[in-house]
C-alpha cells in the first residue's frame, strides 16, 4: 500500500498561516541554546584576582604507592610586573603574543577560525590564542578542549580587556599560568627550574622559561625530551631578535650560554612518570593534568623499578673503561603490554641530559632486529630451522639504488654451510642478509610495521643492511616486536596506565585485559592483532632459547644463561659499536637493555662481543624478575613436528621412511642407513624435503681448484664434486678454496 504524499500547497498554506509563530520560535531557539551552552555559565572576570591553583594530580604505581604529585599545595609566589625583569616581559610576549599591547584581547583570524576549522574537521583547539584568553582559559575556564569553552574564551577576553590594563592582564599571566609540576606562575618556575628568584635570571633563562606554558610537559628540561626544551629557548631568543627585543649576537650568546638546573626532587621512576604524564596531557590536555586533581594508577611495579635502576647505575659504572656512558632499561608483560619497569638513563637527575629517555628514543637495533627478519622468511615457507645457508665471502649489487654491499661477520671469520638455527643463535650475518635478500627489503619493513615497529617505512631508504641493525627503531617498539614471539605470533602494544580517577570520583578511563593479574601461561587468553603464525613464533623463540645453538659465539655459560629458566634472548651490537642490545623474554616476561652514549659516541671494541656491556645487566634483571617464578617453556603448536635432517644440508635424509615433512618414525636407525649425518629439528608440517645427492660436474679453476666465476671461459676444466647452494650462492665441499675470495649477487 503507498503512503499519499503531503501536497505541496497544502504544506505552504501551513507555513504561512504559522509564519509569525515560525518567525519567534526559531530565533528564541537559537537564543536559548547559545544562553544554556555558553552564557548560563559563563564566569565573572573579576575572579581573575582571587583565583586559586585547585588540586593535584597524583600518579601511584600498581600496588597504590605514590610515585609523583604533579603539583604540591599552593606553590605559587605572586610578584607585581615592576619586579619581573623587562627580559622576561619581552620574551613571554614575543613567544607568545606579540601583539599584545595592539589587540583587544582577541585574534580573530588566528583563534575564531582555526577554533571552527578544528571543530568541523574534529581536530583539537591549539594555538592562536592571546595572552589575554590563555589568561582567561587559565583562571576562568575549564580545560576541556571544546568549541563552547572556546567561544567562552572569545566573549571573556575583551571583557577583561576592559576591566584590567594591558600591564595588569601581564602579571595576572605571568603569575598564573602553569610552568610545569609544582610551578605556578613566574616567579615559582624560577625558583624550580635555577633555584634563584626571577629578578635574578639571565637572558637564556628567560628565553627557557617564556617558552613553556605553551606545554610546559613538553619542553620541560625535567621531562621525556629536554633537547625540545633547548630547541624551544632556541625559538624564543629567534622571535625576540624578530621583534627588536634583542641583537641577533645576544641571541647567539645566550643560546650558548650553559643552562645549570635544580635538580628535581620527590618523584620514583622519574622517566616512566614523565612518560605517563605526556600520555596524559596528550588525552586530557595540560590543564586538567597539571591542576585537574587525577588519581593516576599506573602499571609500573616499584620494586621491579628500583632493582632495574640500581642495576643499571652499577653495571654501567663498570663500564667506563670501554667508553660507555649511559644504560637503559625495560620491564614488560607480554600478555598484556603492561611495562613494569622504565629506565631511561643511568641518572635522571644528572646534567646535561639525564632526563633523556633512552627507551623511547631513536637507536639502531643491531643483531636484536635479525629474529624478526628470519621470523618473515619462515612465515612466508621459504626456510626452516634447518635450511642451511652458505656463510662465505659474497657481495650483493642487485639493491636498487644502494652500492655493492660485502657484509662480514662480527669476527671477521666464515663458517661455509651453516643452518638457520646456528646462524641465528650465534648472530651470523652474511646468512642473515642472504635471508633478507629472499624476503625482499620492501617486505621486511612492510612486516616490522605490523610487529610494532613504525619508525621503519620508506624501504628505499635502506639496503639489505637493515637486517644488522641499518634503521632506527625505540626500545619500547621492539618490545611490542619480541611481545609477538612471546605471545606466539600475536602483538600486545604496551600500556601504562591502568586507571585514571578524576577529583569527583569519576573513572575516565581503565585498563581491562583478560589477562591482569594472570602468571600461568596456561590460563592466559591472548587476544590483539595475529602478527605470525603459532608456529613461526614458536621456532623462533625455541632458537632464541637454545644454548647449544649459541654456544659457538657465546660460549656455555655466558649472561644469557639464566639458570632454572628457558629464556629466548638475542643480541644486537650496531657495526660502529654505538648502541649495544640485549633483548629477552619469556610467556610471562621480557626485559630489554641497552648501554652507549648519548651523544652517539662509539664505544670500545670490547663490545664486539655481544656479551659484554647489555647483556650483565639483562641478565641480572631478569633473575630478579622470574625468581621465584615457575620455568614455563614456549607451547608446542600442533603444526610443529619433530624430524632428524641432513646435518649439512638440513633437509630430510633421503633414506628416510614416513611422509615427507610430517615428522618420521627413525627413531633409533644410524645415519648409515638414512644416508647422512643427522640431527633432530623441528620443523613446521610440510615444510621441509629430502636430500638429493650433492654429486655434481662443474666448473673448475684450474689454477685455484675452486669453482670457476659464472663468466669465466679459460682455464676451466669439468669435474665432480659435493656441492652446495642455499638458493642464492653455491660452494663447493671437497675443493679448495680461493682466501678472500667473494661471490657476486646481482
Amino acid at each position: 500500500m503507498s503512503i499519499p504524499r503531503p501536497q505541496p500547497k497544502k504544506i505552504t498554506k501551513w507555513l504561512l498561516k504559522r509564519r509569525k509563530l515560525i518567525f519567534w520560535v526559531f530565533p528564541a531557539l537559537l537564543i536559548g541554546t547559545f544562553y544554556w551552552l555558553i552564557l548560563r555559565d559563563l564566569p565573572s572576570p573579576a575572579r581573575l584576582a582571587r583565583y586559586d591553583v585547585p588540586v593535584a594530580t597524583k600518579i601511584y604505581d600498581r600496588n597504590g604507592t605514590l610515585l609523583f604529585d604533579v603539583f604540591v599545595g599552593q606553590n605559587r609566589s605572586p610578584v607585581p610586573l615592576s619586579d619581573i625583569p623587562k627580559v622576561v616581559r619581552d620574551a613571554t610576549i614575543a613567544i607568545e603574543d606579540k601583539n599584545f599591547y595592539k589587540h583587544s584581547g582577541i585574534n580573530p583570524i588566528g583563534g575564531i577560525v582555526r577554533a571552527l576549522y578544528a571543530s568541523i574537521l574534529n581536530k583539537k583547539l591549539q594555538g592562536g590564542s592571546t595572552i589575554t584568553q590563555q589568561l582567561v582559559k587559565s583562571a576562568l575556564l575549564t580545560p576541556e578542549r571544546t568549541l563552547t569553552r572556546k567561544i567562552k574564551e572569545f566573549l571573556l577576553a575583551p571583557t577583561v580587556e576592559l576591566l584590567y590594563s594591558k600591564d595588569k592582564i601581564l602579571e595576572l599571566y605571568l603569575n598564573t599560568v602553569p610552568y610545569g609540576g609544582t610551578a605556578w606562575g613566574i616567579e615559582t618556575a624560577a625558583e624550580k627550574y635555577f633555584g634563584k628568584s626571577i629578578n635574578d635570571v639571565t637572558l637564556a633563562e628567560a628565553a627557557i622559561l617564556a617558552g613553556l606554558p605553551q606545554a610546559p610537559t613538553l619542553y620541560s628540561p625535567y621531562g621525556a625530551h629536554p633537547e625540545l626544551a633547548k630547541e624551544r629557548q632556541v625559538e624564543v631568543l629567534r622571535r625576540m631578535t624578530e621583534d627588536g627585543y634583542i641583537t641577533r649576537q645576544q641571541a647567539e650568546a645566550a643560546a650558548n650560554e650553559p643552562i645549570e638546573y635544580k635538580q628535581e626532587t620527590g618523584i620514583q621512576a622519574p622517566h616512566f612518570v614523565m612518560y605517563v604524564k605526556e600520555q596524559l596531557v596528550e588525552k586530557y590536555g595540560e590543564s586538567l593534568v597539571e591542576r585537574g586533581g587525577l588519581k593516576v594508577t599506573t602499571t609500573l611495579d616499584l620494586d621491579f623499578q628500583k632493582y632495574a635502576q640500581a642495576t643499571v647505575a652499577a653495571e654501567v659504572a663498570k663500564l667506563k673503561n670501554v667508553r660507555v656512558g649511559n644504560g637503559a632499561a625495560l620491564v614488560t608483560k607480554p600478555s598484556t603490554g603492561e611495562i613494569l619497569a622504565m629506565v631511561g638513563s643511568v641518572d635522571y637527575f644528572a646534567t646535561p641530559s639525564g632526563s633523556f629517555n633512552v627507551t623511547t628514543a631513536l637507536r639502531q637495533p643491531g643483531s636484536s632486529i635479525k629474529p624478526i627478519n628470519y621470523a618473515i622468511g619462515i612465515e612466508k615457507h621459504i626456510v626452516t630451522p634447518a635450511t642451511m645457508f652458505l656463510d662465505i665471502p659474497t657481495c650483493f649489487t642487485s639493491v636498487a639504488g644502494q652500492p655493492t654491499y660485502c657484509p662480514r661477520n662480527y669476527d671477521g671469520k666464515f663458517r661455509g654451510p651453516v643452518q638457520l638455527r646456528f646462524a641465528l643463535g650465534n648472530s651470523l650475518n652474511i646468512p642473515a642478509v642472504k635471508m633478507l635478500y629472499l624476503n625482499t627489503v620492501s617486505d621486511m619493513v612492510a612486516s616490522a610495521s605490523a610487529f610494532g615497529l613504525n619508525t621503519l617505512k620508506d624501504p628505499s631508504q635502506y639496503g639489505l643492511s637493515l637486517t644488522l641493525g641499518g634503521g632506527e627503531v625505540r626500545m619500547t617498539d621492539m618490545a611490542e616486536a619480541f611481545s609477538v614471539f612471546a605471545n606466539a605470533g600475536i602483538r600486545h602494544d604496551l600500556v601504562s596506565i591502568l586507571k585514571v580517577v578524576d577529583k569527583n570520583g569519576n573513572v575516565l578511563e581503565e585498563y581491562k585485559d583478560p589477562n591482569l593479574n594472570k602468571d600461568i601461561p596456561s590460563q592466559l587468553l591472548l587476544t590483539g592483532p595475529r602478527v605470525i603464525s603459532a608456529e613461526t613464533a614458536f621456532l623462533i623463540s625455541h632458537i632464541l632459547l637454545d644454548n647449544n645453538a649459541r654456544m659457538e659465539a657465546f660460549g656455555p655459560s655466558s649472561s644469557l644463561v639464566v639458570p632454572g629458566h628457558a629464556v629466548s634472548v638475542k643480541t644486537g651490537t650496531t657495526n660502529d659499536l654505538r648502541d649495544n642490545w640485549t633483548i629477552g623474554y619469556t610467556p610471562q616476561y621480557l626485559v630489554a637493555t641497552w648501554v652507549g652514549n648519548n651523544d652517539n659516541t662509539p664505544m670500545n671494541n670490547a663490545l664486539v662481543s655481544g656479551v659484554t656491556g647489555a647483556a650483565p645487566i639483562w641478565n641480572k634483571i631478569i633473575r630478579h624478575v622470574l625468581n621465584g617464578k615457575p620455568d614455563i617453556w614456549p607451547k608446542q603448536p600442533d603444526g610443529i613436528v619433530g624430524a632428524r635432517v641432513c646435518t649439512t644440508t638440513g633437509l630430510l635424509p633421503p633414506n628416510l621412511p614416513g611422509s615427507e615433512g610430517q615428522g618420521n618414525d627413525s627413531g633409533s636407525q644410524p645415519d648409515e642407513a638414512l644416508g647422512c649425518p643427522t640431527r633432530f629439528e623441528y620443523i613446521i608440517k610440510g615444510t621441509s624435503a629430502r636430500s638429493t645427492s650433492s654429486r655434481q660436474m662443474v666448473a673448475i679453476d684450474k689454477a685455484t681448484g675452486d669453482l670457476a666465476s659464472a663468466d669465466q671461459t679459460d682455464n676451466i676444466e669439468m669435474q665432480e664434486h659435493d656441492i652446495a647452494w642455499d638458493g642464492i650462492t653455491r660452494w663447493c665441499l671437497d675443493c679448495t678454496h680461493t682466501e678472500g675470495k667473494a661471490t657476486i649477487v646481482k
